[in-house]
């Protein structure tokens, strides 16, 4: 009997996060609450990336293939996001990649200790 291959990968979408399962068994998981950067790229001419990242620049690369209503639904919750940017990025991806939001509040820094 042939099934359908398996998927290189798949990506689940929660409200507290996106996880991407790759098929050597490798994960890379962000949740929404540290997302700070979404970036989109052209994978040749096959798909779309959406690229999530976090203030270390660690992420999730999520492609447009595996993305549905949900995905796109939990972006509009980070602040100012605006989704027709997303869409007219990603529906012009060539190559490079294009920061399509950053987080308006800007790092925290460090505090102050003082030492007696």
């Amino acid at each position: 009997m042939h099934g359908n291959p398996m998927p290189d990968s798949y990506v689940y979408v929660t409200e507290e996060g996106v996880t991407r399962h790759y098929a050597d068994g490798s994960v890379e998981a962000l949740a929404w609450e540290d997302v700070v950067e979404v970036r989109v790229a052209a994978e040749a001419a096959e798909d779309v990336l959406y690229i999530l990242l976090d203030r270390d620049g660690e992420g999730c690369v999520v492609p447009r293939s595996a993305t549905d209503a949900t995905f796109l639904a939990r972006l509009r919750y980070l602040p100012d996001f605006d989704l027709e940017r997303l869409t007219i990025a990603a529906n012009s991806a060539h190559d490079g990649v294009v920061v399509v939001w950053r987080s308006p509040d800007p790092p925290s820094a460090l505090p102050d200790l003082e030492y007696d």
